[in-house]
């Protein structure tokens, strides 16, 4: 496997080289990438090359063997050799290798509806949440204007009660005349 991508967020070729070449470095077959950076992790592989390469005697790494085991190209192999040895026929073969491979994509796409439950869950509960801290803003804004709309109302009455008197003491003397 050759790593790829930055720091923090590794994504790896999955590759065919000499057992004595260096990580990065030269290969001999591309058969194809590994994103851990999803949830679940994206494989894209050639799976018939990874195939042909385990027959004719690749060993591959621990975390290679893993990624193979879990496409499934670990499991063809072994039917593959069975199918040789005579233990069955190539469509009995097949036909365990299809049941296999309908089985894990169900548990695939059952992780994933699980993943997008959540998250509807969970972006579901902050919509509420928001909706609650907007609205305790809402009703201190408004108790805010409120006092600001008493203090208004008093104040323009005070000043009415002040030149009430004033306006009415020319008008009583005027009167008075």
């Amino acid at each position: 496997m050759q790593r790829h991508g930055r720091k923090g967020y590794a994504f790896y070729q999955i590759v065919v080289a000499d057992s004595r070449a260096p990580r990065d470095g030269r290969f001999i077959e591309r058969i194809g990438s590994y994103n851990p950076n999803t949830n679940p992790a994206t494989v894209d592989l050639k799976f018939e090359r990874a195939l042909y390469w385990l027959q004719v005697g690749a060993q591959p790494t621990d975390t290679a063997r893993n990624i193979l085991s879990h496409e499934g190209v670990c499991l063809k192999k072994h039917l593959l050799e069975g199918v040789k040895k005579g233990a069955f026929d190539e469509a009995t073969a097949e036909e365990k290798f299809q049941a296999w491979l309908k089985n894990k994509q169900a548990s695939i796409q059952a992780i994933k509806e699980k993943n997008s439950e959540a998250a509807r869950v969970v972006a579901k509960n902050r919509l509420e949440a928001e909706k609650e801290m907007n609205k305790a803003k809402a009703e201190i804004v408004a108790k805010k204007k409120a006092e600001l709309a008493a203090a208004e109302a008093a104040k323009k009455a005070e000043e009415a009660a002040a030149e009430a008197p004033a306006e009415e003491a020319p008008i009583a003397e005027g009167a008075a005349e």
